[in-house]
This record gives structure tokens, C-alpha cells and sequence, in this order.
């Protein structure tokens, strides 16, 4: 069978590393409309493995995280490909957020996430530099490595086993026959979906996130994440320590105008431009699922000290500079229908299609345990 597989990120890869497991005599092209793999959010995003409780357990955020962390940590102890076990803290603010606190640490529970709550007076110890309301959240299983470097490492084992890569090809320019396909594209799944009739009730909704690198002399030990607002799927601004022990603040979730918008020049398309301002717009005045609230909050953080300011609230001691490092795009899916975002995994399968419409965070961590679930769904068969 000749299989091909639509976007080498981490997603499209781990499914083509689990079907020839599955399948080693079969024959699977992945197709990138870039020059390399991982150009766009696999190799953008802050390699952060998080360990599963953010999510509800009926969700397969949920039944794959714990799972994929535990997978990729093997698979880059076993390519010696580093991985910073720093573990993190998430921070409470007030009485309220102390709340949404236990609920995560009940998630982590039903998860088998590893996360438990932990004093203010412990939160010290585990890291002087944390500021926290009596509580806080620790999570030992949380840890980060250099994505690019897994991405690279992944290709090169899958070239070994004689999967084939074709760079600078879009899909709508392969004109080679295939017996099955599987969409892995993005910021672009959907567009390949209703291509192939699949998922027209859904459309991409992107978010840009805006970094800034920390170069001041007030250290952080672990990972420190403020509480989430669980009934959306962004995380809030914090601190992260990087495979090499840099620190960035971040991510923003500023809506974008175009799917690629990293920049206010790059890739620019003005008919992407129009589908997603007028989308906005629609959400912008119905206020769907709190896109107002966001947007106005958001849109802040183009001003680098909100940002700043934002993550001074996590930490007891914040002194020195800051840059810009290269901002990362979430390719987040809309259910048009509702105007309410797809806050889980969704793949949608006709005939011999896979489509993988909503894979953002923690997609990256969840990348083999999810490539297991999509690819033995079809074995099964």
C-alpha cells in the first residue's frame, strides 16, 4: 500500500514512524509545502512536555499526554537528545485560582499525570523565585527539550527506514496516486479537508504567540505557569526554561489576520486576510466563547512591557533585559456552526482518509501516544 502523509511536523511524522511499525512493507511519501521539516508550530513552539492535567478525563488530551510524555522522553533518552527535567509550578493568584487548583490536581488523578498540590512554603523550596497564593501545583513529570532538534532526529530515523520526503510540494501540486491518505497539514488541515469533502462545518482560527527571551540575573529553577482558565484552551503568559536553561516569557494567543502572520509583512494573503478578519468580526461582536475579552486582553502584548508585567506576577524577582525571539502560530480550529473553539484532538476518517483538524498543545507532547491511537484505530480494522 502506498500511503501518503500530508506535512512533516511532529504529527505527520510520529503517524508515518507508527504506520511503518504497523505496516514495513508499505510504501509512505510525506509531503511539505516547505524547504525541512517542522517549519511551522512543531518547530516553533517552546518544547515544553507537559505531563496531562489541564485536561478534562473524558477528553483525548487527556488518554494520550501522560502517555505521549513517557514516549517522547524515551524516544530522546534513546537518540541522546536532551531533555531538561525541570519540572514545573503553577502559581495561584487569589482564593479563586486556588480553587481551579484543586480541580487540576483532581485532573492529574484521573489523568495519572504525577501532579499534587503543593504549600506556598513548599512551592519555596522547590523554587525560591515562584510567588504563589498558599498553594501552588507541582509537576515533576513536566520537562523540555529542543523541538527542532527531535523533529530533525525523527526524520532522519524515518529516511533510514525508507520513508520518502518530498519538500516544496503542496498537496493541491501531487500528482501521484496514493491508496491512502492522511492529512496532517496544520494551519492548513482544514483547507485539505473540505478539499476531500471532510469537516466543512470547521474552519482554522489562528492565534499568533508572541515570546521574549529573559536576560536578567534573577533565575528560575522550574517551569512556572500561572492558573489557566480552563474553559479555554490557552494556557496564559509564563515562564519557560528551554532545553539549553534560557528562559522566554510567553506565549501570547493574539488572534491573527492570516494564517502564517508571524510578522505584520510575512506571507502575507489578502483573501486569507478577508476569510479571517470577517470571521473575527463575527466573533468579535457575538463575543463567542469570550473572543472579545480575549482579543482586547491580548492585544495588549504587542506592547512588550504588558507582557513583561504579565509574567512579574508569577515570580518574586524579575531584574534585567529582555529581546524578541521568533513568535509561533496556533493553528486553532472553529467549529463554525456553534463559533465555539475544539478544545480536544479531533481527527475525522472517510474511506481512505485520515484528517488530523485540530492538533494543538499539547499535540507535540502527545505525538506518539496520539500517532498509537490514530494509526491502531486503523489496524483494527
Amino acid at each position: 500500500m502506498k500511503v501518503l502523509i500530508v506535512g512533516a511536523g511532529i504529527i505527520g511524522m510520529t503517524l508515518a514512524y507508527e504506520w511503518i511499525n504497523k505496516n514495513p512493507n508499505d510504501e509512505v511519501v510525506i509531503i511539505d509545502k516547505e524547504v525541512h521539516e517542522a517549519f511551522h508550530a512543531s518547530g516553533k513552539n517552546s518544547g515544553i512536555l507537559h505531563a496531562g492535567f489541564y485536561y478534562s478525563s473524558d477528553s483525548l488530551k487527556a488518554k494520550l499526554t501522560a502517555e505521549g510524555n513517557r514516549l517522547l522522553k524515551n524516544f530522546c533518552y534513546e537518540n541522546g537528545i536532551k531533555v531538561n527535567e525541570t519540572g514545573k509550578l503553577v502559581v495561584a493568584k487569589n482564593e479563586d485560582e486556588v480553587q481551579t487548583l484543586n480541580e487540576l490536581a483532581k485532573r492529574s488523578i484521573q489523568n495519572n499525570a504525577g501532579a499534587y498540590l503543593v504549600s506556598e512554603k513548599e512551592a519555596g523550596k522547590i523554587d525560591p523565585n515562584a510567588k504563589t497564593y498558599k498553594f501552588a501545583l507541582y509537576s515533576p513529570n513536566t520537562a523540555s527539550v529542543n523541538p527542532r532538534e527531535v523533529c530533525a532526529v525523527l526524520r532522519k530515523k524515518l529516511e533510514k527506514i525508507g520513508v520518502k520526503f518530498i519538500f516544496n510540494m503542496p498537496y493541491e501540486k501531487y500528482d501521484k496516486s496514493y491508496d491512502f491518505l492522511i492529512n496532517a497539514a496544520g494551519l492548513y488541515a482544514d483547507k485539505i479537508a473540505h478539499q476531500n469533502r471532510v469537516g466543512l462545518e470547521y474552519t482554522m482560527l489562528p492565534f499568533k504567540g508572541l515570546y521574549r527571551k529573559y536576560l536578567g540575573g534573577d533565575k528560575i529553577k522550574t517551569q512556572i505557569y500561572p492558573v489557566p482558565n480552563i474553559k479555554n484552551p490557552f494556557l496564559g503568559v509564563h515562564f519557560t526554561i528551554m532545553a539549553d536553561g534560557t528562559i522566554k516569557i510567553g506565549p501570547t494567543a493574539i488572534p491573527a489576520f492570516w494564517r502564517e502572520n508571524y510578522t505584520m509583512t510575512s506571507r502575507f494573503d489578502f483573501g486569507e486576510m478577508i476569510e479571517i478578519l470577517s470571521l473575527e468580526a463575527k466573533l468579535f461582536i457575538k463575543n463567542s466563547f469570550g473572543f472579545r475579552d480575549l482579543a482586547l486582553y491580548e492585544m495588549k502584548y504587542y506592547i512588550p512591557g504588558n507582557l513583561i508585567n504579565e509574567a512579574k506576577k508569577l515570580v518574586k524577582r524579575l531584574r534585567g533585559g529582555f529581546k524578541p525571539v521568533t513568535p509561533g502560530i496556533r493553528a486553532q480550529l472553529l467549529n463554525k456552526n456553534t463559533n465555539e473553539l475544539v478544545m480536544d484532538f479531533l481527527v475525522e476518517r472517510k474511506d481512505n482518509q485520515i484528517h488530523i483538524l485540530n492538533a494543538v498543545s499539547p499535540a507535540f507532547t502527545a505525538s506518539f501516544a496520539f500517532a498509537r491511537y490514530v494509526i491502531g484505530s486503523v489496524n483494527s480494522e
